[in-house]
């Protein structure tokens, strides 16, 4: 077992005995609502009862644990269906129950890597094409910056 996999593991266990994780961001699903390398603080989904829609929840899966907001409930026949979606995201997740979701994120702290504060607020309308558009044009910069860089050495 790698060591990613055995600090998932103590995550996933620390959530489900109530208990909250602070963890660092990766990746431009959320942004510019969380950044990479920004930290979230992330508390058991019972603590305050069921997600709403705009609120950001910690989903699990078997690849580890993904934040996103929570894009729609879905309930037929008396069980709900959760439907999350990266604020930067062209397409939604696929559906997850109850139980899959383990985290609402309920603070987020600046690091060196990252000094600009995440936005926890609800949002039920994030700008999904905008801010899909502004993390093309940020990872085209991040490469040209990357190719000038090592063209120097």
């Amino acid at each position: 077992m790698s060591n990613r996999d055995i600090i998932k593991n103590i995550g996933l266990t620390l959530l489900s005995e109530g208990k909250s994780i602070r963890i660092k961001a990766h990746g431009y699903s959320m942004y510019p609502c969380i950044k990479p390398g920004s930290l979230i603080l992330i508390e058991p989904i019972n603590l305050k009862g069921p997600p709403v829609a705009g609120e950001i929840i910690a989903i699990r899966r078997e690849s580890g644990l993904v934040v996103h907001r929570l894009a729609k409930i879905i309930t037929n026949k008396g069980l709900s269906s959760y439907i999350a979606r990266g604020d930067s995201n062209a397409y939604a997740d696929k559906p997850v129950n109850i139980d899959q979701i383990i985290g609402r994120i309920t603070g987020a702290a600046t690091t060196g890597e990252n000094p600009v504060p995440a936005d926890i607020r609800i949002n039920a309308r994030p700008g999904y094409f905008y801010n899909r558009i502004r993390v093309i044009i940020l990872l085209i910069k991040k490469k040209i910056q990357l190719t000038a860089k090592t063209a120097k050495l």
